[in-house]
């Protein structure tokens, strides 16, 4: 007979996600002015992202939010830069999402 443990797999977690009590919290440093938008790889501790706005007016945290959106199949009422509005490293809450799909849908 298997015991309740060996039915539970431990799920590993990238580095750049870390689970809350807000929701799940994404470690990213933004590219903007990228050729392309697109997922760039890890970098340390961080997920980069690379986006074609501007660091204008906020567009390129405009396009980070809609991206991960997109990826992630969420709303962008989901999505909120908690850290890092004027910097390239931000820290983003994602409510309504568990972890593992995070990782999974940025995989």
């Amino acid at each position: 007979m298997r015991s309740k443990s060996d039915c539970l797999e431990q799920v590993t977690l990238p580095p750049f996600i870390k689970t809350t009590a807000q929701g799940v919290h994404l470690s990213v440093k933004l590219q903007p002015r990228a050729s392309k938008t697109g997922i760039a790889g890890v970098l340390g501790n961080e997920l980069r992202i690379s986006v074609t706005a501007p660091p204008v007016d906020a567009a390129a945290n405009q396009a980070l939010v809609e991206f991960l959106a997109e990826t992630m199949d969420c709303s962008r009422g989901q999505i909120q830069i908690v850290r890092g509005q004027t910097s390239r490293h931000k820290t983003i809450l994602i409510t309504g999402l568990s972890a593992e799909s995070a990782a999974q849908a940025l995989s």
